[in-house]
């Protein structure tokens, strides 16, 4: 089935063209709760473990419970993300990201999913593991050699009064091997005497992980009972 993603305040909402499904449900991830995480690691064996972290994370989610499948996208400002909860660190890391030459305020990292289905139906309270391929974007920039990330992880469904008062799906995500020189993230690509003197040490890797842990609810009040 074909699918159309329009534009939205929080991100790119990719939803199913045409007749809607009369078995999909809506949901929401919502950057201001707080429980919302991202994290990455990049660990050089002969320079810095570095963390990134932020709890903005926002996400919108279509379930097709019919197909027993997943579309939606999820999006994280650049400027949410602290590094190693260091003031310094996270302003290199944007000026590596943006390159010195975009607002870092108006960058983000997105993905894209669609069709995703987990191993098995979904039970409540149980989780079911799921793969996929999704494709991210940094600053709107693809991988140069335009693949997706390969994304592993559970989808746990949680029933209306068991988490919150809606129906909620949480999701763990984890993408291994990460790499940030494949989206020109780096002084390799950034402008300016500061970045050239971060370029003289690998004291970064340059490919890590993410883990993203996700509490998707349902904006569907005539579902919450379900």
């Amino acid at each position: 089935m074909k699918t159309t993603c329009l534009s939205l305040a929080l991100g790119v909402l990719c939803s199913f063209a045409g007749v809607r499904s009369a078995s999909a449900e809506h949901f929401k991830v919502d950057p201001e709760v707080g429980n919302n995480t991202m994290g990455a690691v990049f660990d050089a064996p002969l320079g810095e473990r570095i963390n990134a972290l932020t709890n903005e994370v926002a996400c919108t989610l279509e379930w097709d419970q019919k197909a027993s499948a997943m579309s939606g996208s999820c999006e994280v400002p650049l400027k949410a993300i602290r590094v190693d909860n260091d003031d310094t660190k996270s302003e290199h890391f944007r000026q590596w990201t943006t390159n010195n030459s975009a607002d870092p305020a108006k960058c983000s990292f997105q993905a894209k999913f669609s069709n995703v289905k987990p191993a098995k139906p979904l039970v409540a309270e149980q989780p079911v593991p799921f793969a996929a391929e999704v494709p991210f974007t940094v600053c709107g920039r693809s991988r140069v050699d335009g693949k997706p990330e390969q994304v592993t992880g559970t989808v746990i469904l949680l029933p209306a009064g068991s988490y919150n008062a809606m129906k909620t799906i949480r999701i763990r995500a984890h993408v291994e091997k990460f790499d940030r020189e494949a989206y020109h993230i780096g002084p390799k690509w950034t402008s300016g005497w500061l970045a050239r003197v971060q370029g003289l040490a690998k004291v970064v890797a340059p490919v890590g992980t993410i883990d993203l842990n996700l509490f998707a609810t349902s904006t569907e009040k005539a579902t919450a009972a379900k």
